[in-house]
């Protein structure tokens, strides 16, 4: 089965959240015989910060980002059975949404996959003239980067056919344990580009934390922050590429996770940060959200705080042996119920489930 897949970018991480998701479910889709190709525009010098190669389980179309370059790749959705436009690719949206639905072939299962439902659905409550509220009524099936229930109802509320959470999650092969290396070495690591809705939660749960803890060596990682003002015991590094996430995750004492506001408020949202880590084996602290124990459970596989007091009241107290074990139950806990396999293999079951029901347009 052929897949046409419109996304922001699978061969770059750089300003790219969501890069190690597509990665991790394409790749095992394709290892249960789908044939996907991967239209991603070439913006925000995304190509000159290829973290890797185009691979052999997936064909990726690298087009200009230009009206014509947009058509012409939309083109090929007509040849797909499944056609999926995600959010956020980053350059015309909404055209590229609008060409993709006409050029999809009668019959073709049509996806929108949104890889940050709660922001997208709060635009869309805020913009009843969006283009999306017509389009989503267009399309076959929302797939969604987690949400829970809000995220099912909200868009069920706004037209949509179906509306069904696929969770991040690890794919082993990429993120592991591996040896620690200096240049990563503290007691407390973030890596996370700087957003507006997360940059407020970041001054919260690190900056305040970092300052809080004048004798805990903390590290950033991630784009846009070389302006903000910072702790001394805090070392800025800028951009970190994906092929050194795992050393990155692996050798502080702990690492934090922040939620954007958006994710924190609905639950349910964990970012690919929490498997990277938990895959790597890593100590993970998160501030809080609706829907962890669904993932990892509270005191023994991940630690929680609700506040940048409590990132620096469990730092104060967390010894080397503790992270350790911490680590190893989130890594064994995520192999067991969370990898990328249990993902396509979600995927799969739902692409065949749509493809067996009579589909007609929904009313306008």
């Amino acid at each position: 089965m052929k897949i046409a897949f419109y996304g922001s970018s699978l061969v770059s991480s750089y300003w790219n959240g969501a890069a190690t998701y597509y990665r991790g479910l394409i790749r095992h889709l394709a290892q249960l015989g789908y044939d996907v190709t991967f239209y991603e525009p070439n913006v925000y010098e995304r190509q000159t910060h290829r973290d890797m190669a185009p691979p052999d389980w997936c064909r990726v179309v690298v087009y200009d980002g230009t009206h014509d370059a947009l058509k012409q790749v939309t083109e090929k959705a007509r040849e797909a059975d499944v056609v999926v436009k995600a959010s956020g690719v980053g350059y015309e949206d909404d055209m590229l949404m609008e060409h993709v639905l006409a050029n999809a072939r009668p019959g073709a299962l049509k996806i929108y996959w949104d890889v940050d439902a709660p922001a997208t659905l709060a635009e869309l409550r805020q913009n009843p003239d969006h283009p999306l509220h017509k389009q989503i009524r267009q399309v076959d099936l929302v797939l969604t980067y987690g949400g829970g229930d809000p995220v099912v109802y909200g868009y069920r509320g706004i037209g949509a056919r179906e509306c069904i959470p696929i969770y991040n999650a690890l794919d082993p092969e990429t993120h592991h344990p591996v040896p620690p290396e200096g240049r990563f070495a503290c007691d407390l690591a973030f890596l996370g580009n700087r957003l507006p809705d997360r940059e407020a939660r970041v001054d919260e749960f690190f900056f305040k934390a970092a300052a809080m803890s004048p004798g805990q060596s903390v590290l950033l990682g991630g784009s846009g922050w070389g302006d903000k003002p910072m702790s001394p015991n805090v070392r800025y590094i800028g951009h970190v590429s994906t092929r050194d996430h795992n050393a990155f995750n692996v050798t502080p004492k702990a690492v934090l996770n922040i939620s954007r506001s958006s994710m924190a408020e609905n639950g349910f949202s964990p970012a690919t940060r929490v498997f990277e880590a938990a895959g790597a084996g890593a100590c993970l602290i998160t501030d809080a959200w609706v829907g962890i124990d669904f993932f990892l459970k509270e005191g023994e596989e991940v630690l929680v705080a609700r506040d940048g007091q409590e990132v620096a009241e469990i730092l104060a107290g967390l010894d080397t042996a503790w992270a350790k074990s911490i680590g190893e139950r989130a890594r064994a806990r995520i192999l067991r119920d969370h990898t990328y396999a249990h993902r396509a293999a979600e995927v799969d079951r739902i692409v065949t489930e749509f493809f067996r029901q009579p589909r007609v347009e929904a009313a306008e």
